[in-house]
């Protein structure tokens, strides 16, 4: 399943982002497309600390938390994950500093060409699992010098599946607090 998350402060951008996206062709994403948006970053941030986007859509221009901070902010929770940003604004200045500070992948137009965001969520997406698929052959050598135990190893790979998943959260008593409520047995198959 391919997770997109959508971050913009209009919900009218964001279910026309959806729609646009549903109906790209179905090889776009190569799994099923999982949607979620969210008009408020804080929100989205949340989110990104519980399931792993592969792709992250945000507008540059929000009232709380401008699309660079959010991108960047979430970069540390989740570092693998694709990240493009909207906007209605030309400033070269701020899409250098967007590229330098979250290491945006690409920058989309408002309005957007259909055609022009497909291919760069193609390209986002696929350069997404290079990197992946490069830190998992680089791991494995790791490993196999010595220098990464199998174990370490596994909890990287599941820590990049499921972000947070390595860190335990304990009530007030001590005991290991679960959050089952979005849990998909589909995700342990991949």
């Amino acid at each position: 399943m391919t997770r997109l998350m959508l971050v913009d402060d209009e919900p009218n951008i964001l279910s026309s982002l959806s729609r646009t996206l549903k109906a790209m062709p179905s090889e776009v994403f190569e799994e099923s497309l999982q949607i979620e948006t969210f008009e408020i970053p804080m929100q989205a941030l949340e989110r990104a600390r519980e399931c792993a986007f592969d792709l992250v859509i945000s507008d540059y221009r929000m009232p709380v938390m401008d699309g660079v901070l959010f991108l960047e902010t979430l970069r540390e929770i989740q570092p693998d994950t694709a990240r493009l940003i909207l906007s209605g604004y030309a400033d070269l200045g701020a899409m250098i500093g967007a590229v330098n500070r979250a290491h945006i992948f690409r920058f989309i137009a408002k309005p957007w060409d259909p055609i022009e965001l497909e291919l760069a969520i193609r390209q986002a997406l696929e350069h997404r699992k290079l990197l992946n698929e490069n830190q998992s052959l680089a791991d494995l050598v790791r490993v196999q010098q010595g220098k990464l135990s199998r174990s370490e190893r596994a909890l990287i790979e599941m820590e990049r599946r499921f972000p947070g998943l390595t860190k335990v959260k304990r009530d007030a008593d001590g005991a290991i607090e679960l959050d089952l409520e979005d849990f998909d047995e589909s995700d342990l198959e991949r």
